[in-house]
């Protein structure tokens, strides 16, 4: 559906107006989708990227600070988000042994599972940039990191 059709507006005032609320619209979107796809599973989505994150290192361990540079939303409290994770026993943290004030964060056996167990539930919410041809995504997405310089 239109963007003009979603919000019920008929004219924008610019084209770069436009195209900000319906980024920001599409986000909010795929967001509720994320949410509803990892909701069974009793984790948010910040918790599902802290889990990928641990899962693209293991069995390494990880900082605060290295998991805190690549996740995709910076604002959570990184530090009540790994206790839920610890609470649950996805996760794990240890001393680190270069730094005793520090803690290395690294998945456990059981959230490598859970990671597993979810990813036929959240292909669906891939499947809506399927609607895009490969050229599309790539435009997109150069047109996103433009944006962002």
């Amino acid at each position: 559906m239109k963007i003009e059709d979603e919000l019920k507006q008929k004219s924008f005032i610019n084209p770069q107006q436009k195209a900000f609320l319906n980024l920001r619209f599409t986000a909010n979107y795929l967001n509720t989708i994320s949410k509803l796809a990892m909701k069974p599973f009793g984790i948010t989505p910040q918790q599902y990227n802290v889990l990928r994150i641990l899962k693209g290192k293991y069995p390494e361990f990880r900082s605060s600070e290295e998991i805190k540079a690549v996740m995709l939303d910076k604002s959570p409290d990184l530090t009540r988000l790994v206790d839920r994770l610890v609470d649950k026993a996805y996760v794990t943290r240890e001393v680190c042994t270069g730094n005793r004030r520090k803690l290395d964060i690294g998945i456990s056996k059981k959230g490598l599972s859970l990671i597993e167990k979810m990813e036929p539930s959240l292909k669906s919410r891939h499947n809506k940039m399927n609607s895009l041809t490969n050229e599309e995504a790539e435009e997109l997405s150069r047109i996103l990191d433009k944006m962002r310089e």
